[in-house]
């Protein structure tokens, strides 16, 4: 929310400012609390691309983490400046992360392996550029959403074919992430005139990146999970201290 306060970044150029007072904890961040609860969703990707480097999982999944990093990244960027172009690399990431989670969901049924991921590539940088310099609001959102919506029909497929209970219990905080973090957007995007008026400001959009880091932290482990047992990985879900789950696999001697 602008409050005429001075910054080291200038005039707000982006198209949305969100239910936090601009600079009021530093000159130099304009929403703190939308800037710092970006940390928890680098430390997740982080921790799942360590997970699959170490296990050594296909390439496709410590891409997804970077991409999920690299979101978190540039989310960070546009909380904390508030300007058009670092706007872009939030939203333009997370066009790119749903178009990797597509290839992963998709291309084990694939039967033209070399198309989809040209095909998904070539419209990712297509998007890229056509954002750069065409400005998006509600198509952004619609498109965004139409992406997330083809990936439903294969995640629910994923479900109902596992049987581990561990693994549908990963399914299970991934949707309630989702469904919470959601709340927490649409409360902060249309409720601001009623949250302005409260002693405390909830930080809507703060607890939806947090969420959605643990959501994307969720999906990425429970594909890893259906993933390895394609590939029959033997993969099993186990917890960090009881707390943090993350799929344990055992390769066969001769993979």
């Amino acid at each position: 929310m602008a409050d005429g306060i001075s910054s080291f970044w200038g005039p707000v150029t982006s198209s949305h400012e969100w239910c936090e007072k601009n600079y009021v904890v530093s000159s130099y961040v304009a929403e703190f609390y939308n800037t710092i609860s970006t940390i928890p969703c680098i430390l997740l990707a982080l921790i799942g691309l360590l997970s699959s480097l170490i296990q050594r999982f296909e390439k496709r999944f410590s891409v997804l983490h970077l991409s999920n990093m690299a979101l978190a990244i540039g989310s960070m960027m546009y909380h904390s400046t508030l300007q058009h172009v670092q706007q872009q690399s939030d939203e333009t990431p997370m066009v790119w992360e749903m178009l990797l989670y597509i290839y992963i969901l998709y291309s084990p049924d694939w039967h033209y392996r070399s198309t989809m991921p040209t095909f998904l590539f070539l419209y990712g940088i297509s998007f890229a550029v056509l954002h750069s310099v065409t400005r998006f609001d509600i198509g952004f959102k619609v498109h965004y959403v139409m992406l997330c919506l083809l990936c439903v029909p294969r995640v629910y497929k994923y479900y109902i074919y596992t049987q581990d209970i561990p693994a549908k219990r990963l399914a299970k905080f991934y949707l309630a992430t989702l469904v919470l973090g959601s709340l927490c957007w649409l409360v902060d995007r249309f409720g601001c005139n009623q949250i302005s008026s409260w002693p405390v400001n909830p930080q809507g959009h703060a607890l939806w990146h947090v969420l959605m880091g643990f959501n994307s932290y969720f999906a990425n482990t429970f594909l890893m999970f259906c993933r390895a047992q394609q590939r029959e990985w033997s993969p099993k879900v186990v917890y960090v201290m009881g707390i943090l789950p993350y799929v344990k696999i055992q390769k066969p001697k001769t993979q």
